[in-house]
């Protein structure tokens, strides 16, 4: 398993309200419907933690390292322009102990990764620093796969298919977002 570990210097230039991104070895569910090999985010908030949202938790506080050794891949970090990063990271711990959003739905009272950092980063003004995006489920091949149909059709919902939402791969490719690489 090939886990990218930070080495003491790197660790020590993430900065409060750093992205980071989980890029994968293999495509999945995520990956196979948004840009890029990237299906996770989490916030860094100092001292060696982040704030994520993950299926098996919800919206946590995890310790870096556990993050970082937690699945196959490796992470990048992307640092945000314009970003009040105590004020974001201060958002972001309001969303703390809610559940996870599994069907990635907008206006619930569920949260999925990329969406606890749309809701959470602002610039110094207050204003949000990503806009909501239509959502798209379609593959290279412009079809919903299977395992997307299967989810939404065993809650009875339709493919939530140009509702806004967020998805981590399209996050960093954002223009007020610098990717970083981690040594």
């Amino acid at each position: 398993m090939m886990v990218l570990t930070l080495c003491c210097a790197a660790c020590s230039s993430l900065r409060t309200g750093d992205l980071l991104f989980h890029v994968v070895e293999q495509g999945n569910r995520i990956t196979d419907v948004t840009p890029g090999m990237i299906d996770h985010v989490a916030i860094y908030t100092s001292n060696d933690h982040v704030i994520e949202a993950i299926p098996e938790k919800g919206v946590v506080t995890t310790p870096l390292d556990s993050l970082l050794h937690r699945e196959r891949g490796h992470y990048v970090v992307g640092r945000v322009k314009r970003a009040d990063r105590q004020q974001s990271v201060s958002n972001a711990r309001r969303y703390l102990g809610l559940p996870y959003d599994s069907l990635y739905l907008p206006d619930n009272e569920a949260i999925y990764c990329s969406e606890l950092v749309q809701l959470s980063l602002v610039d110094q003004r207050g204003r949000k620093l990503f806009a909501p995006v239509p959502m798209t489920f379609r593959n290279a091949d412009g079809q919903i796969p299977l395992s997307w149909q299967q989810l939404y059709q065993r809650h009875g919902l339709p493919v939530p298919e140009g509702e806004p939402g967020s998805n981590p791969g399209e996050m960093s490719q954002r223009r007020q977002v610098t990717i970083k690489k981690l040594k």
